[in-house]
């Protein structure tokens, strides 16, 4: 077996892709998207009637140039997760306009939005995950939507504080960025880390055995890999969300993948239990440099690559119909 194949059978594999061809080719559980990936599918002709069948209708419902923008992003967004789920047969992550980020009224409305676009196309709300970043505002964000069943994966994740304010308030899932976390120690600190030493590797473990021993029934997804040796590291975390080329990787390598992190074994750890409110959050996430430079830095890199696919649209239909 390879050792992706070994992989599958201690933890879920999540595609981290828009790409239908490699989903179909490495046959994931779930599959995860977002404005990054969305705009580097939309620049490819396989890609071309989802985009345009989005723009049409976001110009169609649009009350004004600014709402039919808004509009036809999110269609496009609902029209490549329907025919994800064609492929997968779990569910896909769909991700809430970054520039949301600190609202919690404008994030909620959206993932109605989302949900209602989906329900249209004969998608159940329970194959939806509504990705939000993992702000103050966006924990807010999904409590309201986690009571009224439409479930969330918390992204933009790089520190406990984030971590346990997401399980107080039930959301359905965590993406720690383990790539973005690594990548800031390198650079901190000058030198390359070892995947068992990786820090991006050691903040999912901690998050992991937390959520364990005290029982959260929040799900742990590591995210953003820049190695296949942080991906092993992790074996036996509730999923794992790979790109395609680490995918690759991983169904070439051979030889045995040992279970990393076992829920058993954190039952017995001596950790100690963290509660958050509002204040202690944003004191926390404030005090770890690392956390809140790639948590704001992320915001930022995805609204710009949202405003990116903006003006792709603007082009495409606005300047062809003027």
């Amino acid at each position: 077996m390879s050792k992706l194949d070994q992989l599958k059978e201690m933890t879920t594999i999540v595609a981290d892709t828009g790409e239908f061809n490699d989903i179909k080719k490495y046959k994931p559980t779930d599959a995860t998207t977002n404005p990054s990936l969305i705009l580097k599918a939309s620049q490819q002709e396989e890609y071309k009637a989802l985009i345009e069948e989005g723009a049409k209708w976001g110009q169609k419902h649009g009350k004004d140039h600014r709402d039919q923008l808004n509009l036809m992003i999110t269609k496009i967004f609902v029209n490549f997760g329907v025919e994800i789920l064609k492929i997968v047969p779990g569910r896909v992550s769909t991700e809430v306009d970054a520039r949301l980020s600190y609202d919690v009224e404008g994030s909620v409305a959206k993932a109605h939005q989302y949900i209602e676009l989906y329900k249209e196309a004969g998608i159940a709300k329970e194959r939806v995950l509504i990705k939000l970043a993992a702000t103050w505002e966006g924990v807010q964000a999904a409590k309201i939507l986690e009571a009224e069943g439409i479930h969330c994966n918390m992204t933009l994740m790089f520190s406990m504080a984030q971590a346990v304010a997401c399980a107080q308030v039930n959301a359905t899932l965590i993406s720690p960025f383990v790539g973005r976390i690594l990548d800031w120690y390198k650079k901190e600190e000058g030198h390359d880390f070892d995947p068992a030493k990786d820090p991006g590797v050691a903040s999912v473990s901690e998050i992991y055995n937390y959520y364990k021993k005290f029982g959260h029934k929040t799900q742990v997804m590591g995210a953003s890999f820049r190695n296949s040796g942080e991906i092993l590291e992790l074996a036996g975390c509730d999923l794992l969300t790979i790109a395609p080329k680490l995918l690759n990787e991983l169904q070439g390598l051979e030889g045995k993948v040992d279970l990393k992190l076992d829920a058993s074994k954190a039952k017995s750890m001596d950790i100690q239990k963290i509660v958050i409110d509002e204040k202690s959050f944003r004191y926390m996430l404030g005090d770890n440099a690392m956390a809140i430079e790639k948590l704001s830095e992320g915001i930022r890199k995805f609204a710009a690559d949202t405003i990116k696919l903006e003006k792709h649209l603007e082009q495409l239909v606005f300047r062809a119909s003027a």
